[in-house]
């Protein structure tokens, strides 16, 4: 893993050792295609989400596709003869993401999809991921972009935002205010999960973050089965799998290695890129309608990433 923005001993658990030099730009650019491999996998979980919900209660989705994805990371540890569970050291950076990415995003754009918003609403009001994964970057791993980046940060979110008021009416739903709690704790579970990625691969902090989490996950699990209407189906099966083995487990791979690589928030603004993906998903499966707003909100978000790769850290 090339070296990142972070002395090695800013990060729990590691020793203490003089900084490496920068990364070079192909490191960068590197960390920005891994990290747009993991957008492209989360791209999809709204719409999986959807689907499951259509033949399961939506706490049973968003708490038991931790189940699903501890299943998988279980035996990828298993299979590579590493530790089950992170050093004790970590374990504060470990709660963290359990509580941003296993148990906050899931639970509350699941609860907002329920509500009645649409996946492709749903989406851009996310895209403010960036901004919030950057400004947590800042805040707990000590990047610090040039203003350029902030510049087009800026003008990314406000693109979104707008693209997403003139999508709601004008107005702020209660909805759109579960997403934005989703977006916060994601962008804290991302920048964590990030931050160990300098010193671990990332499949294993994800694999011991679904592993720790899952004293809490399988049993809810089993009791809201057991109490709650289950109509399986061949799409809620479906959606409950990608929903559990994609956006819970494998799209973290990439996603975490990328920001670790190219710098949490640089690389972290591929994510702009996932509102756009989203929306075709939508019209896709769902027959979501995309209108010009679409359009022109797509053509604002790729400028703003492209001027994001512009600016260095």
């Amino acid at each position: 893993m090339p070296p990142s923005s972070l002395p090695k001993s800013s990060v729990p658990g590691s020793p203490s050792r003089a900084p490496s030099a920068p990364s070079a730009p192909a490191g960068a650019w590197q960390g920005t295609l891994l990290a747009g491999l993991g957008v492209l996998a989360f791209s999809g979980s709204f719409p999986a989400t959807v689907f499951a919900m259509e033949g399961f209660d939506p706490y049973l989705v968003a708490i038991g596709r931790a189940v699903v994805g501890a299943v998988a990371a279980l035996a990828f540890l298993l299979a590579a003869r590493v530790p089950l569970l992170p050093p004790r050291s970590q374990l504060r950076s470990y709660l963290v993401i359990v509580a941003g990415v296993v148990f906050g995003f899931p639970l509350l754009s699941g609860l907002a999809l329920d509500a009645g918003t649409s996946a492709g609403h749903a989406a851009v009001v996310i895209g403010l991921l960036p901004a919030a994964t950057a400004a947590c970057a800042v805040l707990r791993a000590g990047e610090r972009p040039r203003p350029l980046f902030w510049l087009a940060c800026g003008l990314g979110a406000v693109s979104i935002t707008v693209f997403s008021l003139s999508r709601g009416g004008g107005r702020v739903s209660g909805a759109d205010l579960l997403l934005v709690g989703a977006l916060l704790a994601a962008a804290a579970g991302y920048t964590e999960g990030a931050r160990l990625t300098r010193e671990t691969p990332g499949w294993q902090v994800i694999s011991r973050a679904l592993v720790v989490a899952a004293p809490l996950t399988v049993p809810a699990t089993a009791v809201l089965a057991l109490t709650t209407e289950v109509r399986p189906g061949a799409l809620p099966l479906a959606g409950f799998a990608y929903a559990g083995l994609v956006s819970m487990f494998l799209g973290f791979i990439p996603w975490y290695a990328g920001l670790a690589r190219g710098g949490i928030a640089r690389a972290g603004q591929t994510q702009l890129a996932q509102p756009l993906l989203t929306l075709v998903w939508s019209w896709l499966l769902l027959g979501e309608e995309v209108g010009a707003a679409t359009v022109g909100a797509a053509l604002a978000v790729l400028a703003c990433v492209a001027l994001t790769q512009r600016a260095r850290s």
